[in-house]
């Protein structure tokens, strides 16, 4: 017999470790009980009453078993509220690794939900997925993250049985706050969400207003088929890359035909272009309007969205040039949601273009605060010191960013630029030419190595990397904003002013921020950039 300490049940289950109301270790107990004792005895066959009754099955002997347990005469304990959570990526327990959309897809579906609640703290999906596959344990997570509860799990889909096993952890007293294992059809994961979204409310003590209660079990659509196609769509668009980027919306696309109300998806879609062009694989008149569009259609379902606002300021601000409404967009998005990186993110840069630095590093140190392990955050606090000639600390940022992930060019790729400003120009060849190898060959990063070469009298070498993006350039989309950068460094202003002239007709994004980028400083003191500016509604 074990006994809790806390509300003093009794289990007669011996392996069992911590009570499963509150979560706090049991302790072993031999006294007898007789029928008139207050302390009720819980049969490890009792099971989960009430509306979310799920019979739960093991995952590895098929054998029914029981979970979470509730009583209509259990006391409260003293626990406080628990203000912190880090959603741990869902393991994948099939053996089929393609899989992996499903149990990704339900982790950020959690997420999502529990971050619309203000008076919580969870740690957004590019940190916690640095910890996917590995063998961790929660407590020391929680503890590296900063967090007074963790929630790990795994997910099971086998044809028509959905087996979904989720246990809360409290970090600070070592114990299980709340565990259940769903076995469902794959048609109520969406229910199985919903569950699991309130169970974890309720065991941190959260006092929810009714707003509140509404907004955690909020769904995009009842088509259990299209919230499938989304979460492929979305799996591919975090691997970042233009390949990854045109299957998401392939599955963007497929949702938003099974459900034409689907708001998620359309802005889901509106990101994935944005991205397209903003890492040149697309021309942007060819899918910036496309963002624009699925991020209004997004909005005109559902006004409350923050990701759709993020979308559409940005498109607002990098295409269209109204700032003034980039502005307003990134503010309600973060009204909306303030625990939202990407608006925190996204509305840095803008900032710091608009003449306001001190805001903008205000803002993405704020992104950083909410994501401290995203590559991407990391990376653009040292380009947000960068832009802002301080050179030093976005030299120790970036190579922050490289110790987090050593491979991650993108980091790499700023770290050069910085030490070029520096004057360290042989570190900005080794750094920039690391880049280029790690991105596959990134036109715009070859641009920049070639514009330091010329910086440095390799001509030559400059030279031929221009050739090679010229004939690059008739199989595909190169900006050219990139010749402009190679031109400024090889001292042909006239080049370079032609070629931000086709920038300004192709209405490339990277042109919103001429105006604080330290490499084409030599161009600045010239009438036709003054001109530029003037139309880019940035004088």
């Amino acid at each position: 017999m074990k006994r809790c300490p806390t509300c003093q049940r009794a289990y007669a289950d011996e392996e069992l470790n911590f009570c499963r109301v509150d979560g706090t270790a049991l302790v072993n107990d031999s006294s007898t009980l007789d029928e008139n004792s207050s302390t009720m005895i819980l049969p490890d066959s009792a099971r989960h009453s009430g509306p979310a009754e799920s019979q739960t099955e093991n995952f590895s002997t098929g054998q029914v078993s029981t979970s979470s347990l509730t009583h209509p005469s259990r006391r409260r304990t003293s626990r406080k509220t628990i203000n912190s959570l880090a959603v741990l990526p869902l393991a994948n327990a099939s053996t089929d690794p393609n899989m992996d959309y499903f149990s990704d897809g339900i982790t950020e579906s959690i997420i999502n939900a529990l971050t619309r609640l203000p008076r919580l703290r969870v740690v957004p999906r590019s940190t916690v997925f640095r910890y996917k596959g590995l063998d961790v344990d929660p407590q020391a997570v929680g503890r590296e993250l900063d967090v007074r509860a963790v929630l790990t799990g795994r997910v099971l889909h086998l044809g028509e049985r959905l087996i979904v096993k989720a246990e809360l952890i409290d970090v600070v007293n070592e114990s299980q706050l709340w565990g259940e294992q769903y076995n469902r059809k794959p048609d109520d994961i969406f229910d199985v969400q919903d569950e699991i979204a309130k169970e974890i409310s309720e065991k941190l003590r959260l006092q929810l207003s009714r707003e509140e209660k509404r907004k955690l079990t909020k769904r995009h659509t009842e088509d259990a088929e299209a919230y499938r196609l989304y979460l492929r769509g979305r799996f591919y668009w975090n691997k970042r890359t233009e390949e990854n980027f045109k299957k998401g919306a392939e599955f963007f696309q497929q949702a938003i035909e099974l459900d034409p109300n689907y708001a998620l998806a359309y802005a889901g879609l509106a990101d994935t272009y944005i991205l397209l062009s903003f890492y040149g694989a697309s021309a942007p008149k060819d899918t910036m309007p496309r963002a624009k569009a699925a991020a209004v259609r997004a909005l005109d379902l559902d006004d409350a969205l923050a990701e759709a606002h993020t979308s559409l300021a940005y498109v607002n601000g990098c295409y269209e040039w109204d700032w003034e409404a980039a502005v307003k967009g990134f503010k309600r998005a973060i009204k909306l949601n303030p625990n939202y990186a990407t608006a925190y993110h996204w509305f840095a840069i803008f900032l710091i273009l608009l003449g306001k630095p001190e805001e903008g590093i205000a803002s993405v140190k704020r992104a950083q605060e909410l994501d401290p392990l995203s590559l991407i955050i990391n990376t653009e606090v040292g380009w947000a010191y960068y832009l802002t000639h301080q050179y030093d600390k976005a030299i120790r940022q970036y190579r922050a960013t490289i110790e987090l992930e050593p491979s991650f060019s993108v980091a790499h790729f700023f770290l050069g630029e910085a030490y070029a400003q520096k004057g360290m120009h042989r570190e900005a060849i080794t750094e920039l030419r690391k880049a280029v190898e790690l991105s596959g060959g990134s036109p715009l990063m070859k641009g920049v190595l070639a514009h330091i070469y010329a910086l440095v009298g390799e001509r030559e070498k400059a030279q031929a990397i221009l050739r090679e993006l010229e004939q690059l350039m008739t199989k595909r989309y190169v900006s050219p904003f990139i010749f402009a950068l190679l031109y400024a460094g090889l001292g042909e202003k006239d080049q370079a002013f032609l070629w931000l002239e086709r920038a300004y007709e192709h209405k490339s994004i990277l042109l919103a921020w001429i105006n604080v980028e330290p490499m084409l400083a030599s161009l600045r003191d010239d009438e036709r950039f003054t001109d530029l500016l003037r139309r880019l509604r940035l004088a």
